[in-house]
């Protein structure tokens, strides 16, 4: 919507984006670590992508307020910048890890401002253990890079780094969070609702329908937390602004006035 992304759709080749419908541990694909699972959890020696992703995700678990809106650099649906890969030894995930800083260097955040933490304890989840390294700018979190192995055979190694792109950008340039993520509309509707509009034009331009459960049941949940009174004054512009930015991620399956049309029948307007 506000955002400008040209600084990080270039470099490196991307592969297609994982679909947005992920359907098997999860409805929704939350993140872009999720290109692994056959490699991490099931004992392939293939992955469904590796590399660097700019992986659009929706995710419910944005930090709140005491209100109950999200937080400053919190979003439902977002772009996970992530480099999701196997590697053969440690070596390369340092490695990994100091050409980040090349990037975010060359993206204008000085080494001496980036900070990194965190413990070499592993975590175990089912069938996947790690170590998560988080790494800030100033006083903002950006992301973290994982080191991966899978719990029954160790060589199993994979790399998970990964950042928001609209958090990276809004550590760049410190503008205020709403005028960067939503533009113009930021102060023409309640937070909640640009919010809902951006993550629902995600999942309708996806093929994601409301339906009564799966992964139609939350875009029927996001839906249900638009304003309708605000959503009259002008869906249509939000809904466009929206499929643009969604659409330098990868070609939507369905046009942006069906999208439309589809949030206007779903909340009676």
């Amino acid at each position: 919507m506000g955002l400008k992304v040209g600084f990080a759709a270039q470099g490196a080749p991307q592969e297609p984006c994982l679909p947005v419908r992920w359907g098997r541990e999860t409805e929704l694909t939350i993140s872009a670590v999720q290109a692994l699972d056959p490699f991490l959890k099931d004992g392939r020696p293939v992955t469904y992508r590796s590399g660097f992703l700019p992986q659009p995700v929706v995710r419910f678990t944005g930090q709140r307020d005491a209100t109950g809106d999200l937080r400053e650099g919190f979003l439902t649906s977002f772009v996970n910048v992530s480099r999701v890969q196997p590697i053969q030894c440690i070596d390369e995930y340092g490695g990994i890890l100091d050409g980040w800083l090349s990037v975010l260097s060359r993206l204008g955040f000085h080494a001496r401002h980036i900070s990194i933490n965190g413990k070499l304890a592993a975590w175990r989840r089912r069938h996947v253990e790690g170590i998560t390294l988080r790494f800030n700018h100033l006083d903002l979190p950006l992301g973290d890079i994982v080191l991966l192995w899978n719990a029954d055979n160790p060589a199993r190694m994979a790399v998970d780094l990964g950042t928001g792109l609209e958090r990276l950008a809004w550590a760049r340039t410190r503008l205020r969070w709403r005028e960067l993520v939503f533009g113009q509309f930021a102060s023409l509707a309640p937070p909640p609702t640009l919010d809902a509009v951006r993550t629902a034009t995600l999942l309708l331009a996806h093929g994601v329908r409301p339906a009564a459960r799966g992964a139609g049941g939350i875009t029927r949940r996001v839906i249900g937390t638009i304003d309708p009174g605000a959503a009259r004054l002008g869906v249509s512009s939000l809904v466009r602004a929206s499929y643009r930015y969604w659409r330098l991620f990868g070609e939507p399956k369905v046009p942006w006035p069906a999208v439309t049309m589809a949030i206007e029948e779903e909340l009676g307007i």
